[in-house]
């Protein structure tokens, strides 16, 4: 299989090959972060204390670990409703640890013909924007100040599916490139968020809200925008209540707000806060702070969790979670945005945006198709239409 996970370090990209895996679902029962924590130090990686002073990289030996946690299992450890089933058969949490080998990963043989069909919606565009409408509804109602909804898609697929992820990966932009395999199934990303950063004691988290084409009058645009700045900045609060609850007290900090970076074709507003790691924490609390991501669920999260629960009718899947990478030195989780995922059957995308008091429908529709628009390109090749003649079905 592919070993190329997002956030590997880059001295170590190409030198891995896996030493042992953990994969979760919610049949299992448990706490799976909990259970995440223990296999982890049953190989070496120890994260029941993230303040301590980290372990040095070692080029021999356990390198470090894949983690992903998918928008379900993430919605669960928050306490939230876990939303429509999973339309991708993935594990909801997967754990991969990987070794050093003296060899770099080589891939001699071409890959067969790749092609994927047309895509099928979750929701027709009216659907959505009525989606739009009645968050716009509970907003007034003082229910909610601000939730993210997410449509889905998929096509029928045959092929080999893992070139097509990794050029997804490989996307201008993608601070969380990579793609994660496992039996039957994969996961591309090519995220630009960071759910949480941890290193030198410090938790960092990037939050990104606010979409304008990638041109001087979009950039421009977006830095005017009240609406935009305001649905950001009622995140940044979010998050930095989040990291509070795991921080020294009175050490979290915005380094950075608003911040205007690009993706693809597209312009996106950033912020950065940072906190000092409290004493005594552990991976599997530090996932139950911060999952799911603030930008990816709303404000308060508990309740646009639930309000994402009743309008969305397809599942989240592999997106809006958490992939990235763990090690004995640091913690480096993307959150899944700009992903997506195969099964045997199927390859599935996801993208949306969050709503608030003064989102229009038809913008709102129009900007999760500006942002799915890399990703399927990138996944397509340029090419859909019917099967090429020597294509088998799958």
């Amino acid at each position: 299989m592919v070993v190329d996970p997002p956030a590997v370090p880059a001295p170590c990209r190409g030198r891995l090959v896996e030493h042992a895996r953990w994969q979760w679902r919610p049949a299992d029962g448990g706490d799976p972060a909990t259970y995440a924590e223990q296999f982890l130090a049953e190989h070496g990686l120890h994260l029941r204390d993230l303040a301590r002073p980290a372990r040095p990289h070692h080029q021999h030996g356990i390198c470090g670990a894949a983690l992903y946690l998918s928008a379900t299992a993430a919605a669960l450890l928050a306490g939230g409703p876990p939303g429509a089933p999973n339309p991708a058969d993935l594990p909801e949490v997967a754990v991969v640890v990987y070794a050093h080998t003296a060899a770099r990963t080589t891939h001699p043989h071409p890959p067969p013909p790749w092609w994927h069909g047309a895509w099928t919606e979750s929701w027709t565009p009216r659907q959505h924007a009525d989606a739009v409408t009645a968050i716009r509804r509970a907003i007034g109602h003082g229910e909610v100040y601000q939730v993210n909804i997410v449509g889905h898609a998929s096509t029928p697929y045959t092929g080999d599916p893992l070139p097509a992820l990794t050029r997804l990966g490989g996307l201008p932009g993608a601070r969380y490139g990579g793609v994660l395999t496992g039996p039957g199934w994969a996961i591309g990303c090519a995220s630009p968020e960071t759910l949480i950063e941890v290193r030198d004691g410090t938790l960092t988290t990037r939050p990104i809200k606010g979409t304008r084409p990638a041109t001087a009058a979009g950039r421009a645009d977006l830095l005017a925008s009240a609406k935009e700045r305001a649905e950001h900045i009622m995140i940044v609060d979010l998050e930095r209540n989040d990291l509070a609850r795991v921080a020294r007290t009175g050490s979290v900090r915005v380094d950075d707000l608003f911040a205007v970076r690009r993706w693809c074709d597209l312009w996106q507003a950033e912020s950065t806060i940072r906190a000092d790691i409290a004493d005594g924490l552990g991976l599997a609390d530090l996932l139950r702070a911060v999952c799911p991501g603030g930008s990816v669920t709303g404000a308060p999260k508990l309740a646009a969790l639930n309000h994402i629960a009743a309008l969305e009718p397809v599942g989240r899947g592999a997106s809006m979670g958490a992939l990235g990478w763990v090690g004995p030195d640091h913690i480096d989780l993307g959150l899944t945005i700009r992903t997506a995922a195969v099964d045997a059957n199927a390859l599935h995308v996801w993208a949306g945006g969050g709503i608030t008091w003064d989102s229009d429908p038809a913008a709102e529709v129009a900007e999760a198709a500006a942002k799915t628009t890399p990703v399927r390109a990138a996944l397509s090749g340029h090419r859909t239409g019917p099967p090429p003649p020597t294509a088998t079905a799958r």
